[in-house]
C-alpha cells in the first residue's frame, strides 16, 4: 500500500514538530561579573554531562549566551561572545565536532532572570547548552 506523498510530509512534520519541542539535555555554566573564564569544577562537569550521554553525536548543540545588564550593550554583547567562545572551546575539547554546534548570543538582551536584583544579575551571567535530539 503507497501513502500519498502529502500523507507522507504531513506525517513527517507532525513528527519533527513534537522532536523539537524543547531540548532534550541543557547544562548552564555560570561566570563572575565581567568574566568569560570556565573554572576547573565547571569544565569537569561539563565532561562529565557530555560523557553520560549516549550516542552524543546524535544531537544539535546550540549554546546560548548571556550576560546582567552592568556595563553598555556594546560592552555586554562583546562579553556574550566571549562566553560563547570559551564555552564553545570547552565543547571542542570534549570531542564534539563543531558542525554540531550553532551560538547564540543574547548579551543583556532577553535575560531570564529580574536583574533588578544581584540573585538575578548573578544567574544571567552564563552559558546554556541545549542538546536537541536529530531529527532523521
Amino acid at each position: 500500500m503507497k501513502l500519498p506523498l502529502t500523507l507522507i510530509l504531513l506525517i513527517n512534520m507532525i513528527f519533527c514538530s513534537f522532536a523539537q519541542e524543547g531540548p532534550q539535555h541543557q547544562i548552564s555554566i555560570f561566570f563572575g561579573g565581567g568574566s568569560y573564564y570556565i573554572s576547573q569544577d565547571q569544565r569537569k562537569a561539563i565532561s562529565e554531562f557530555l560523557q553520560n550521554i549516549p550516542h552524543v553525536e546524535q544531537y544539535n548543540i546550540t549554546i546560548h549566551s548571556h550576560t546582567d545588564n552592568i556595563g553598555g550593550v556594546e560592552f555586554n554583547d562583546w562579553l556574550s561572545q566571549m562566553r560563547s567562545q570559551s564555552a564553545l572551546e570547552e565543547l571542542l575539547l570534549n570531542n564534539i565536532g563543531r558542525e554540531m554546534i550553532e551560538i547564540k548570543d543574547f548579551g543583556l538582551h532577553n535575560p531570564v532572570y529580574d536583574n533588578s536584583t544581584w540573585e538575578g544579575k548573578r544567574k544571567n551571567r552564563r552559558v546554556d547548552i541545549f542538546l536537541w535530539p536529530l531529527v532523521l
